[in-house]
Parts: structure tokens; C-alpha cells; sequence
């Protein structure tokens, strides 16, 4: 089983938005935002790439409260499925700030604790704000991943994670796509064009 995904997150794309070439995202099945960009970029991009777009918030989207955006499916409501793969979704970054979007550790694991039920035949895609620890992570304390994530990964083993918050600028080096176990992990940040793979019978 294959999928072929566009990857966006934490930069609005010149590229994309400014010089959008349909071409360039030919085949291309589903879009995932992993977080912190404009509620009009994501509805400028479902509508010039006929896909669905499958979201998580970032922590700094409290502008999706009023202005949400439109024609978007939130995976932070409930999980999704594309094509027979099935994607569950948190957005947030780790913190313990008071503000949207903000999550201590704790916190974080009464959110995926509430969605347990939704996640009890599996998932193959796992789609974040934050990274989880250790895996894609930075090492100041607000671009820690969560431990809760990595717990996530362990138990269920999807195939992909999809993560932003970590700007593959912040630091010489970074990776985009990590393995670890089973799972595939890619940081979404700007924009990436993936062509998923699942084992037969997998998805």
C-alpha cells in the first residue's frame, strides 16, 4: 500500500504560496499540517491540490479558535482515514505556560489517555505538534518532545510520525527523517513531499 503525502509546517512556503506550480504536487493523496502556520495557507492549499488537508494545531495557532481554516479536517477531534490509513492527530508544544496550544508533561498524557479509545485498533500514522523525546527534539526546554509521544510509539509502533516545531534551520545538521524501530519519523517543517509505504496487509 502506498500514499503520497505533502508534508507542511511552521513556514508558509514562498514556493508554494507566492509561485504555486500544480505540476510539482501531481499524485499527490492527502496534506498534513503538523502545526504553526496560517489558517490561509492551509485553505489556499486545499484548494489548488484536490486532496484532503488533515491538521494539527501548533502553539502558535490560537487564531484557529476564531479562524479556523476552512475546508480542513482536524485530527485533533477525532482520528481520520485516508485511503485505508488511519491518522490520529495532537497538536501543542511542551510548556508550561498558561496559553493555547501550551502543554506540560502531564497534560499532554491526559490527552492521549482521553483519545485511547479512538486509538485501540492502532493507527499507522501518528501526526504532532512537538516531537517526542529524543527522536527529532531540540535541547532547550521549549522544543522538548514528549515523553507521552515516544510511550505512543512504542506501544502502537505506526509507521510514519510527522512532527514540526523543530525548524530544520535552528540547528547545522538536523535531520529530516529519523528511524526508530518500526517508525518512520519526518519533521514537516517548511514543506516535504513523501511517498508512504506500508506492508502488505499493514494498511
Amino acid at each position: 500500500m502506498k500514499l503520497k503525502i505533502l508534508v507542511v509546517s511552521d513556514h508558509e512556503s514562498e514556493y508554494i504560496w507566492d509561485f504555486f506550480d500544480a505540476k510539482a504536487f501531481q499524485g499527490v493523496e492527502a496534506v498534513v499540517s503538523c502545526g504553526d502556520l496560517k489558517p490561509e495557507y492551509l485553505s489556499f492549499l486545499v484548494t489548488m491540490i484536490p486532496a484532503p488537508l488533515l491538521y494539527v494545531r501548533g502553539n502558535h495557532d490560537a487564531r484557529y479558535r476564531e479562524n479556523p481554516p476552512e475546508g480542513c479536517i482536524d485530527l485533533e477531534e477525532k482520528p481520520a482515514v485516508i485511503k485505508g490509513v488511519r491518522f490520529v492527530g495532537f497538536g501543542g508544544c511542551k510548556s508550561d505556560r498558561p496559553a493555547d496550544n501550551h502543554y506540560s508533561e502531564r497534560e499532554m498524557s491526559k490527552r492521549v489517555l482521553r483519545a485511547s479509545l479512538s486509538m485501540r485498533k492502532g493507527f499507522h500514522v501518528l501526526v504532532t505538534h512537538a516531537p517526542a523525546a529524543g527522536l527529532g527534539d531540540g535541547d532547550d526546554r521549549f522544543h522538548e518532545g514528549f515523553e507521552t509521544f515516544r510511550s505512543l510509539i512504542d506501544r502502537y509502533r505506526p509507521r510514519y510520525h510527522l512532527h514540526g516545531h523543530q525548524h530544520l534551520t535552528y540547528s547545522i545538521g538536523s535531520k529530516r527523517i529519523l528511524e526508530y524501530n518500526d517508525t518512520i519519523i519526518v519533521n514537516g517543517y517548511n514543506y516535504y513531499i513523501l511517498d508512504m509505504d506500508f506492508p502488505e496487509g499493514d494498511a
